[in-house]
């Protein structure tokens, strides 16, 4: 048998583990620092729920994974985090409103793989549900900002507003029942070029004059030359509210009117997230306004929401192309007994206790071989204790960079590693 991953689906080694572990950690900090608290929903959904009609669509059903339980029951693996967001709130629709959630998972889809794109990723998504203004768009593409200053990702944020590319379709020529299939080629048009849309356009039925008009407008700058078109149309209207809250707030993020976002559910502002100077040329966060979808699996009330999504696989591969190599060990100090195993158990439990992460040689190598081995992990200190340190109650700390070594107390080495190592 030959061993391999199943198509579009990775292992990750320990040092590109911990860099996920580090991004993951500095989402989730900038996450509530701005308000929002974790939920969680499983990876598989009741089929009619991810099929339903304000859910994903046809394009994202033709890649989701479907299969039966052993009662008959048609079941998928969820391909996002909203629709199983919208079936959350549904089940919970007690919660006051309105409720600001993030949520971290892996999400599955049967689609072409290339690069930094797989079937299987993980998608950290943040939501507000329960605010109509466009503050709440505000204050997504603001922490996206923050997010990505933290990781230390360079970011082009775009954005645009499906109202907005209906009331320009209806300009075109274009049918209503026209809109949202124009919409998904319209979104292809940065990916494939203005050729290859048209052609596709041409092959959905479309006139030749609605495509002229439709590349025409697309390749207009800025908001006001379309605002002639259309006058004070409520898309516009909402993209110049944003603008307003987003120069307050000092988010750099741009209109872009041939932005559409390939997704059915999207009702409103849409929004991209790209990295700059990087091989990684997908979208790496992206999001928008899904007013539509949870009332409709309720069957009742009201529920605006708006969130945005962070790709971690492509933010990952992201950030190790610029380091070039991730960290390899979560150890900060190794500890090296020379037949003190005893005693170095007990120095091992004081410094985990004190909040430093240790470990410690188990197999009773020799100490040569324990600081290549300490080395080849680029753990940064290691503590040698055999009968020296313990006639003198104390320790030798080596520092590895630069291999000075000192005898020390206890209390200490716990001091000096405090004070050298990197907080958690």
């Amino acid at each position: 048998m030959e061993l391999q991953n199943a198509k579009g689906t990775r292992d990750f080694l320990p040092k590109e583990k911990i860099v996920r572990n580090d991004i993951q950690n500095a989402l989730a900090n900038v996450f509530e620092l701005y308000g929002f608290s974790p939920f969680e929903t499983p990876v598989i959904e009741r089929y009619e729920i991810l099929s339903s009609k304000y859910a994903g669509g046809e394009e994202i059903l033709k890649e989701s994974f479907q299969f039966r339980d052993q009662g008959n029951r048609d079941l998928g693996l969820r391909y996002d985090l909203t629709v199983p967001l919208a079936r959350f709130i549904g089940m919970n629709s007690q919660m006051k409103m309105p409720v600001k959630l993030y949520q971290m998972g892996n999400v599955f889809r049967d689609g072409p793989i290339s690069a930094s794109r797989y079937r299987q990723f993980m998608q950290c998504d943040v939501d507000i549900i329960g605010v109509k203004t466009m503050l709440a768009e505000a204050e997504l593409l603001s922490l996206a900002s923050e997010a990505f200053q933290r990781i230390g990702i360079d970011v082009e944020i775009r954005f645009n507003n499906r109202k907005l590319l209906n009331e320009l379709l209806d300009w075109c020529g274009v049918k209503k029942e026209s809109h949202d299939t124009v919409i998904l080629s319209v979104d292809k048009l940065e990916k494939f070029g203005a050729t290859e849309v048209e052609k596709e356009l041409h092959g959905k039925g479309i006139s030749h004059d609605a495509i002229a008009r439709i590349m025409d407008v697309l390749s207009m700058k800025g908001i006001d030359k379309i605002g002639k078109l259309l006058k004070k149309s409520e898309g516009i209207k909402e993209i110049e509210e944003l603008e307003k809250f987003l120069s307050i707030l000092g988010v750099n993020a741009r209109f872009d009117q041939s932005l559409a976002r390939g997704l059915s559910y999207y009702t409103g502002t849409v929004f991209e997230v790209a990295a700059r100077e990087s091989s990684v040329k997908s979208t790496i966060c992206a999001g928008g306004r899904y007013d539509r979808m949870i009332s409709s699996l309720l069957g009742r009330g009201d529920y605006p929401a708006v969130g945005i999504s962070f790709g971690l696989d492509r933010i990952h591969d992201a950030v190790c192309e610029k380091r070039k190599i991730g960290k390899k060990v979560v150890s900060g100090v190794y500890i090296i007994p020379i037949n003190t195993a005893e005693v170095c158990l007990k120095i091992l439990n004081l410094l985990r206790s004190s909040g430093i992460h240790s470990d410690m040689d188990f197999s009773g190598r020799g100490p040569s071989k324990n600081l290549d081995y300490a080395n080849s992990l680029s753990i940064p200190y290691v503590i040698l204790i055999g009968k020296k340190e313990l006639e003198k109650e104390k320790m030798t700390l080596r520092d590895m960079k630069t291999g000075k070594e000192e005898m020390l107390k206890i209390d200490e080495v716990i001091k000096r590693l405090k004070q050298s190592l990197p907080e958690e």
